[in-house]
């Protein structure tokens, strides 16, 4: 899965312990999302897309290979 959480942010211009603060989790996890090293619950990619007020399909997509 890949996501566009970076450029999310961008939009925003918001950090990513901003983004954390907001959904009460650490920086270091925002970065592994980013990074593609962590792939987030379901409660946690809809808290994220609260955030930016869109939907988790926006900002969390499938590749083919996935």
């Amino acid at each position: 899965m890949k996501n566009s959480l970076k450029v999310e942010r961008a939009k925003l211009n918001i950090t990513q312990q901003e983004l954390a603060d907001k959904i009460n989790v650490s920086r270091q996890t925002i970065n592994s999302i980013e990074a593609d090293r962590y792939v987030p619950s379901t409660i946690l990619a809809i808290k994220i897309s609260n955030v930016f007020n869109t939907t988790v399909n926006s900002i969390f997509y499938l590749e083919a290979e996935d």
